[in-house]
């Protein structure tokens, strides 16, 4: 049973996150191991962290079409803040807008949840959201 799993097959990407070819899951740990590749990231990308916000505004936790939410900056950029994503949160353009070049508690805003790095939780929440079929490839092959 765990021949079979190493055998399964694992999409390798280049580093601009472009599918470059298919192998097995035993040659992607061969290569991880031997420092020549790295374990799958995401991508950051404003639809990436809609996802992982559930298309929620952070701020009024108002759940929104994707046109109707922008992204925030919770250290705004204007401070030395990174477009990154433990700083970087679904929110509306009125809650955007209110909030400005100030920090949420500056705001008196208070964030629904603090922004989380992408991990393997994120990842498997993303993927969950995707659907089925060839979703552990999709966000790589449908941007």
């Amino acid at each position: 049973m765990p021949s079979e799993r190493l055998q399964k097959p694992v999409l390798v990407l280049n580093a601009s996150y472009e599918p470059i070819n298919v192998c097995a899951a035993r040659r992607a740990l061969v290569l991880v191991l031997k420092g020549v590749a790295s374990a799958e990231t995401r991508a950051l990308s404003r639809k990436n962290i809609l996802m992982r916000d559930r298309y929620t505004c952070q701020y009024c936790h108002r759940t929104m079409a994707s046109g109707e939410l922008t992204l925030d900056h919770v250290i705004p950029r204007s401070r030395a803040g990174e477009s990154a994503w433990e700083n970087l949160v679904a929110c509306c353009h009125y809650c955007n807008n209110h909030k400005g070049s100030r920090t949420p508690e500056e705001a008196g805003m208070k964030l629904l949840r603090q922004p989380r790095p992408f991990s393997l939780h994120t990842s498997r929440h993303l993927m969950r959201m995707l659907g089925n079929g060839e979703a552990q490839w999709r966000k790589y092959l449908f941007y």
